[in-house]
């Protein structure tokens, strides 16, 4: 698919929902399923105001998040029926893409999940999309980088299309789980996405002091889908009071950081879409131009540490029975990162336990191409490589995991 920038996304469908009848007493998939009209109603509305792309309706249509609802052993073909929906909504004149978004679930030591365990979920929410015949995926309102993580590996095991991911974060850039976005960005575009941004969280005025920070690091376009302002609640019920001339005043700054893709989250409305195609008609964004270009872009899973090309690392550290202390007391070192040595599998478990502590660049060194891609998969940083493998052994691992070589 041949994408023309700027693009615009779709708006709400949370709270477009509630204003026909859904009233969170069941999974909003399964309502949308029992209304298709519902979604079909709104999506057309978001088309006719400008939508180059619609969500599909499979936002917690993740096998853990259905299974709250009590819903079993229907992942795959509920995803399948919500694209259908926006396929027919879109009839052609919209792309539709694959939506999907956090599990919730945590690995140790905030929870109990396993890593493979989130990749095995979004996968077969991802075979349903694709089945489906959605464009490209996105993959929103993410808190980790885990389930960011896990769900672009999902996606690229069954998909070769355009995969979006967006964000949400606190005025900080944080995200629940610590991350800050800009940690995000480098650990994500080096496993090749195709754009990256924010939503939900705020309101655009917010959001736009983050998107100039990620213009920093951005190799891939920007993507900004804001809430209409931010949340208030009056007489018990949430309401939004950004209305589409004041959600469209940021756009021209938007695009001057590198926004190539805009949307809506939560409480816009087609009019908000209707407003955005018309500040964007003509529009031009910057493309990126990432400051570091020079040094190595390397991540741990909450900050970004871009090293100079020549950077080395002190000693080497082996998996032992002491092997958490060791690291411990490597981090406190004067090097400025930090070299881990794993021979066996045993080594990736042990270091799979211990590699939330890390908080230096990491330089994995391993002879083994197994070995290797099972310690890429654990790390949820951006790591370096050292060791013997092959040219041939190393170039798939860096195109899936960001690996620098």
């Amino acid at each position: 698919m041949q994408m023309r920038f700027p693009l615009i996304l779709d708006g709400a469908t949370g709270t477009e929902l509630q204003k026909r009848g859904y009233t969170g007493d069941m999974s909003a998939e399964q309502w949308v399923l029992e209304n298709p009209h519902s979604i079909i109603e709104i999506q057309r509305g978001y088309v006719e105001a400008g939508s180059n792309v619609l969500y599909s309706p499979s936002f917690g249509a993740n096998r853990r998040k259905l299974e709250e609802h009590g819903i079993f052993n229907k992942t795959e073909e509920y995803n399948l029926r919500l694209a259908e929906l926006s396929e027919k909504a879109a009839d052609g004149k919209a792309w539709v893409a694959g939506d999907i978004s956090p599990t919730g679930m945590f690995l140790s030591p905030l929870g109990e999940a396993s890593f493979e365990e989130l990749v095995d979920i979004y996968t077969e929410q991802a075979t349903g999309l694709e089945k489906a015949g959605v464009d490209l995926f996105v993959i929103e309102t993410m808190m980790t980088l885990s389930d960011a993580r896990a769900a672009v590996l999902a996606v690229r095991s069954v998909s070769d299309k355009p995969i979006f991911v967006t964000f949400t974060c606190d005025e900080s850039g944080r995200c629940l789980s610590g991350t800050d976005v800009t940690a995000a960005l480098v650990v994500l575009q080096g496993m090749g996405i195709s754009a990256f941004g924010l939503n939900c969280s705020t309101g655009p005025e917010q959001m736009l002091a983050q998107l100039k920070r990620l213009h920093k690091f951005a190799r891939v376009p920007l993507i900004a889908k804001p809430n209409a302002g931010m949340p208030q609640i009056v007489d018990g019920k949430t309401v939004y009071d950004c209305p589409p001339d004041e959600f469209t005043a940021f756009v021209q700054p938007m695009l001057d950081v590198g926004v190539a893709i805009f949307g809506g989250c939560c409480g816009t409305t087609s009019e908000h879409i209707a407003a955005l195609s018309r500040a964007l008609k003509g529009a031009k964004f910057a493309r990126p131009a990432p400051e570091h270009s020079d040094m190595l872009p390397a991540s741990t899973e909450k900050e970004p540490m871009f090293l100079p090309v020549d950077a080395k690392h002190g000693k080497v550290l082996c998996v032992t029975n002491e092997f958490e202390d060791n690291l411990a007391d490597e981090l406190d070192s004067d090097d400025v990162m930090i070299a881990v040595r794993l021979s066996d599998w045993d080594d990736v478990d042990t270091f799979a336990d211990c590699q939330y502590m890390i908080s230096k660049p990491l330089c994995i060194v391993c002879d083994d191409a197994d070995v290797l891609e099972s310690a890429l998969r654990v790390y949820q940083g951006r790591a370096l490589y050292e060791g013997s493998l092959s040219e041939k052994a190393l170039l798939p691992l860096c195109d899936k995991y960001g690996l620098i070589i």
